[in-house]
């Protein structure tokens, strides 16, 4: 398979070498790897954690706390470290990153989804890469260690949202055994899995981190949601060399698991099982452009709209010449800011509203031909 977005995520344990503090070693043998799949013209989105090792390493030998403020502060102070390693290490090859701070409410609501969705596939678009990292400083389920982990299911639902084709589990194990191998020499690697059921499902017990918040057992719970949404998944070994780039190359390392249906299928029944707000009625030309040329839909295709709706608000799109439903999407702007622009070219928008979220009413990466 050729994979064109790639999510790499990065566990604690693999960015600090099993030790207290960011292996900058390490990291830069990773980012050498990102930065070359970057170069050969491949997108790229990290989810990273680390943040709290680098505050703990920054505020040096001062007594542990289990609280989950004490974190809180740990990652506070370690993020802007964690982000200036990142900084520095990318510099080298002349890339620019961005940091991205979600929460899983930010992913769950409407108008962030839509905003977050947005900025990541602009940051993509503008070949910046984009390291996401949970918001710990506001957002309590990773750090109190509870089922979400170490960024594991925060990675598989970026992979959903941003549309990417594999997602990288790096960790500190080699992937996912049939016994535990720290008890069982004889245990096996499990390199394929076809479908996440009971019988795999039995065996994320085993191999958990240390110093991370995550283990086997998040990590299998993130290959299903991802594998759901129509992204291949693999859980491997970040020291094992090259190996980033071997993965995208398609080498059989660590754990692979099989996407179960289409991320345009995935994107499809994901927008059809939502309630739909309101209609946006297109003109002929609109209609082709959407249809043919896989095109977003302008405000100037539009000649009227039904219902009240809002910005992030999922729509019915409709051909005014057979009266059709051709399209559903997310709105990038209300019913009552589309009456004002229809018609109008994009480049009007800010002049007519005084604000714009984007030319495009539906961008098409929010949208799906029916």
């Amino acid at each position: 398979m050729t994979y064109h977005r790639v999510l790499v995520k990065l566990g604690t344990n693999l960015l600090t070498g099993g030790s207290e503090r960011l292996n900058l070693e390490i990291m830069s043998s990773l980012v050498g790897q990102m930065a070359r799949l970057h170069k050969q013209g491949l997108e790229v989105i990290i989810v990273s954690s680390g943040a709290i090792a680098a505050g703990r390493q920054r505020l040096g030998p001062i007594k542990e706390r289990k609280d989950i403020p004490f974190k809180q502060v740990l990652a506070a102070v370690g993020q802007s470290r964690l982000m200036d390693a990142y900084d520095q290490l990318f510099s080298w090859h002349e890339i620019t990153i961005a940091q991205t701070l979600l929460t899983r409410t930010d992913l769950s609501e409407r108008l962030s989804y839509l905003n977050a969705r947005n900025t990541l596939l602009a940051l993509l678009e503008l070949r910046v890469i984009p390291i996401v990292n949970e918001n710990d400083v506001v957002a309590v389920d990773e750090i109190r260690e509870t089922r979400f982990g170490d960024n594991d299911n925060l990675s598989a639902m970026v992979a959903s949202l941003a549309d990417a084709d594999l997602l990288m589990l790096l960790t500190d194990t080699d992937g996912l055994y049939d016994t535990d191998p720290n008890e069982n020499p004889s245990a096996k690697l499990i390199k394929r899995v076809d479908r996440i059921d009971a019988s795999i499902e039995s065996l994320a017990g085993i191999s958990s981190s240390m110093r991370g918040t995550g283990g086997m057992a998040t990590k299998i719970e993130a290959a299903k949601l991802a594998t759901s949404s129509g992204v291949a998944v693999v859980i491997a070994n970040g020291q094992e060399p090259e190996v980033i780039t071997r993965l995208v190359d398609g080498e059989s390392i660590g754990t692979y698991f099989q996407p179960i249906t289409s991320k345009l299928e995935s994107r499809k029944r994901w927008l059809l099982s939502q309630i739909t707000k309101g209609k946006i009625v297109v003109d002929s030309g609109a209609a082709m452009a959407l249809q043919k040329q896989n095109r977003s839909l302008l405000a100037a295709g539009i000649t009227e709209t039904d219902g009240k709706f809002e910005r992030g608000d999922i729509v019915n799109i409709f051909d005014d010449e057979n009266e059709s439903e051709i399209a559903c999407g997310i709105s990038n702007y209300s019913s009552d800011d589309i009456a004002i622009i229809k018609g109008a070219h994009s480049d009007k928008i800010m002049e007519l509203l005084g604000y714009e979220y984007g030319t495009e009413v539906v961008h098409r990466d929010n949208l799906v031909l029916l």
